[in-house]
């Protein structure tokens, strides 16, 4: 179920047309290679649990403190 109405571009077909000229050029492998260390830290924070509702809440109530 969609949680928002798609926009112009994707209707007539620009994003779809720019995401297959990326990946003909092979950009997306070259970003795969330079965002994998941000990848794995956010993997990482996810596994652990910062992410959390719990750990966002206390983290906003650490930040009134400070």
């Amino acid at each position: 179920m969609r949680y928002r109405k798609p926009s112009l571009k994707t209707l007539l077909g620009v994003t779809s047309a720019k995401k297959k000229i990326k990946k003909d050029l092979g950009i997306y492998e070259i970003t795969k290679v330079l965002n994998a260390p941000k990848n794995a830290k956010r993997r990482v924070k996810r596994s652990v649990g910062y992410e959390s509702e719990p750990m966002k809440i206390f983290r906003f109530i650490q930040r009134l403190f400070k």
